[in-house]
């Protein structure tokens, strides 16, 4: 799939969740693609026999067979999450729509008195795991709106049966979604959720993202941590655990403690796009060289740091300069709308101003059909997009980049109407 790459999804956590209908998110989709099974013309067992199978596998898997028979016999399958499936947010909406739904007055608002809420736990979680409070509060901040959403029973659903109905129904991921499904009834069966304090039970995201912080169950097992004490790791009701077991992922990934993730930058006027190709770092002063600046004033410390270049709206919209912590936060959920949501959250947690130029707002975002329709063209004219699946990622951009550098176009990666015109108009 393009631009999936990495461990747990949307996503490792999965970009259009239940909760990304309200402008958040989860962050553990983003594993799934590298787990997913190759997809097969069988058609699928009935959801009865897989259910079936399901129980066999957890009670083989270190679940206690009355365990999974509790929760998994007699269960139906959902079918909004099949649905949830096909309309990730990340992917389907324009990025400033994505952002904005998320870099709000009253998110910033809100975050801001987090942080003075949680000052004490916070300064000693950046002690432990070099990971700064802005960051921390801004995926919490896009992931659940600080928890508020965790307690909406209109919007969370049941983990198992989330999970089951993937497992049974999404056939290119069915083992990925299969891990998962055994991680939950683990979590279950080790009694390590507070159902009590849970009303329906264990509830996450229509993609089973669980907490504060959305986490996918086997993201939970390998980096969740007891950070307050109460010998839980309860990233369902503790924020403190939740922070710390985010900032845990993140340094286990390769957070640089005290470094951010990038700014935006000013091009010069007769810029090169297609040097914002999102995937050759220069050092900072090799960038200053060739005209890019930042947009606010910024002390460089370190002018051999590299960065990356990337248009996310073409070289009509704003420019970022992107450094290593920045490809940390894409491990959380690999779409780039997510990835840069939480940094510029973070950036005004921390008082920064915001954007200095406005996003390309005229321009009409392409369907799902004619983002699929753009990358069979590109395909059949020999630039490699990836996969048709839709979602405009790095690849893709690169074979963006590519074409319009054949046709004499600025070569920025954007796929808005005008191109997808042009592409069909040609021979």
């Amino acid at each position: 799939m393009d631009d999936r790459i990495m461990s747990a999804s949307p996503s490792r956590h999965g970009r259009h969740t239940v909760f990304r209908a309200l402008g958040l998110g989860i962050a553990a989709l983003a594993l799934a693609p590298a787990l997913a099974v190759a997809a097969t013309d069988t058609a699928p067992p009935s959801f009865e026999t897989c259910r079936t199978d399901l129980i066999a596998w957890a009670a083989a898997h270190d679940v206690p067979q009355a365990v999974a028979q509790a929760q998994l016999g007699g269960l139906e399958p959902d079918p909004d999450v099949l649905a949830a499936t096909r309309n990730q947010g990340e992917f389907v909406r324009p990025i400033w729509d994505y952002i904005e739904a998320s870099v709000t007055p009253a998110r910033i608002e809100a975050g801001q008195r987090k942080l003075t809420e949680l000052a004490t736990p916070l300064a000693a979680i950046e002690t432990k795991y070099g990971v700064d409070r802005y960051t921390l509060v801004a995926f919490w901040g896009v992931e659940s709106t600080y928890g508020t959403v965790l307690d909406n029973l209109s919007v969370v659903k049941p983990v198992v049966r989330s999970l089951a109905t993937l497992s049974c129904g999404d056939p290119t991921r069915a083992a990925y979604w299969r891990d998962e499904l055994t991680a939950a009834l683990q979590i279950l069966a080790r009694d390590e959720a507070p159902l009590d304090k849970m009303p329906g039970g264990l509830t996450g995201s229509w993609a089973g993202a669980m907490g504060h912080t959305q986490f996918m169950p086997t993201v939970y097992q390998q980096h969740a941590v007891d950070f307050d004490g109460d010998g839980k790791r309860d990233i369902w009701t503790s924020a403190t655990d939740a922070l710390a077991s985010t900032a845990n992922y993140l340094r286990a990934h390769g957070w640089r403690s005290g470094e951010g993730w990038g700014y935006e930058v000013v091009l010069p006027e007769t810029f090169d796009a297609a040097l914002a190709d999102e995937t050759t770092p220069r050092s900072l002063a090799a960038w200053r060289d060739l005209g890019v600046k930042p947009a606010h004033d910024r002390a460089i410390a370190d002018e051999s740091a590299q960065a990356t270049l990337i248009l996310p709206a073409g070289i009509r919209g704003p420019a970022f300069l992107l450094r290593p912590n920045f490809a940390v936060i894409l491990r959380y959920n690999t779409a780039l709308a997510y990835a840069l949501t939480v940094a510029l959250l973070s950036d005004r947690l921390r008082g920064d101003p915001g954007l200095s130029r406005d996003w390309p707002r005229g321009d009409r975002a392409l369907t799902g059909d004619e983002r699929r329709d753009l990358q069979s063209r590109l395909t059949e004219r020999g630039y490699a997009t990836g996969g048709v699946d839709g979602k405009i990622g790095p690849k893709t951009r690169a074979a963006l980049r590519a074409y319009q550098g054949s046709q004499g176009l600025p070569a920025d990666g954007y796929a808005d109407p005008a191109l997808l015109e042009r592409i069909r108009a040609a021979p």
